[in-house]
């Protein structure tokens, strides 16, 4: 059974998605809103924490209150360079959360993913891996990400990206069919350069200045 593919329709996110997406915002503009659109997204991702009951002491009464029942905190693996910018907005909603890297790059002529870093916690076997990246275009990326970290054994694993092509979710569920994807738009499709149409241009050229 394949995993399904949730599009996050928050309007905020998608205000904020589509002043991205603009030619004219400016690269701090960027920055921010793709920080401010990783907290949104991760507040949807995270809606099936389980939770327990602890008894606590207000300054009326005693209750039993939810709190996380997870006793490892999630690792979030971020894909660089892009994932970076993800990656800090989920931070701010969930500081304890543990962080992972994985270093891809895209081979300009094949457009496969080459990996040059790759640095996780150690106890990883013992926690639930999202992982972040902007874009899921071709999937390459997200798929060798996926592959790299079945290599390590971890609980679940959920992928989360801002925009996805059709052709980047058809490869990444043919691969890793177990693995659900969540993002805030499914764009029309890829062009030759296998970059997604209409799409924000380059994720990280964009979120760091280096067009």
């Amino acid at each position: 059974m394949t995993a399904k593919v949730t599009v996050i329709e928050h309007p905020l996110i998608q205000h904020k998605l589509t002043l991205m997406r603009q030619t004219q915002t400016s690269t701090g503009k960027f920055r921010q809103l793709l920080k401010e659109i990783g907290m949104l997204l991760a507040y949807e991702v995270t809606r099936d924490l389980p939770l327990k009951y602890e008894l606590i002491e207000t300054p009326i009464a005693q209750m039993n209150a939810p709190m996380l029942a997870a006793s490892k905190k999630m690792v979030i693996v971020s894909i660089m360079r892009a994932g970076q910018g993800l990656l800090d907005g989920i931070l701010e909603l969930i500081p304890s959360a543990r962080v992972g890297h994985i270093g891809l790059y895209r081979d300009p002529t094949t457009h496969m993913a080459i990996e040059y870093y790759f640095k996780v916690p150690l106890d990883i076997e013992q926690r639930d891996v999202l992982i972040v990246d902007p874009m899921l275009a071709t999937g390459n990326s997200a798929v060798a990400a996926v592959d790299r970290l079945k290599e390590v054994n971890p609980k679940s694993i959920k992928f989360l990206c801002l925009l996805a092509a059709p052709e980047g979710i058809e490869h990444f569920q043919q691969q890793h069919p177990d693995v659900p994807i969540y993002t805030a738009a499914i764009d029309e499709r890829l062009d030759d350069r296998g970059y997604i149409v209409p799409g924000l241009g380059d994720a990280g050229d964009r979120l760091y200045g280096t067009m």
